[in-house]
């Protein structure tokens, strides 16, 4: 029998993470996620995920802190043995127009969404190539291309996701 594989979810308690979450559990994985402040439908997932035959862990841990980070990836690591896939979905908006945006809006916002997703792949790639194997998925938006009024943090952080995907992309692609 195939040795059942795992993901891990950013940001996946609620909105596109959870459904993302759902569906690799629907396509047979089992499903690592974090969630940092709205721990309301945790509960529920973790049954949904057991009715679709998937064994889960949830933890509650904010992207932008390393440490964090790490311990989430060790409890999956000692829970599971590995991380098959990463999809890096944790994400944040503090919209205001640049004239109105303070530095801590925009800090925030790449803080979140571009460290965020620095940080985790950082974390799970040193375990994926030990296993020479893995993907990994970075969401980000076609304002990160486009631009859009009002969300130039947000923007950026998308268009920084771009970049940083392509480099780890050349990084990482010789260790499968």
């Amino acid at each position: 029998m195939e040795e059942k594989k795992t993901v891990f979810v950013t940001g996946g308690s609620r909105g596109i993470g959870k459904e993302v979450a759902l569906k690799f559990a629907e396509n047979g994985y089992d499903v690592i996620l974090n969630y940092v402040s709205d721990k309301t439908d945790v509960d529920g997932l973790t049954k949904e995920l057991k009715d679709k035959g998937a064994e889960s862990l949830i933890l509650k841990a904010d992207v932008s802190n390393a440490e964090e980070v790490e311990n989430v990836v060790k409890q999956a690591i000692e829970k599971f043995g590995k991380i098959d896939v990463l999809v890096n979905n944790a994400g944040i908006t503090k919209d205001n127009l640049l004239m109105r945006m303070s530095e801590e809006e925009f800090d925030k916002v790449l803080e979140i969404n571009l460290k965020g997703t620095f940080i985790v792949t950082k974390a799970v790639t040193k375990y994926m190539m030990k296993k020479r194997q893995g993907a990994i998925i970075n969401l980000s938006s076609v304002v990160g291309v486009a631009g859009n009024a009002g969300q130039c943090n947000y923007s950026a952080s998308k268009a920084g996701i771009i970049g940083f995907t392509k480099s780890v992309a050349k990084e990482l692609a010789s260790r499968n």
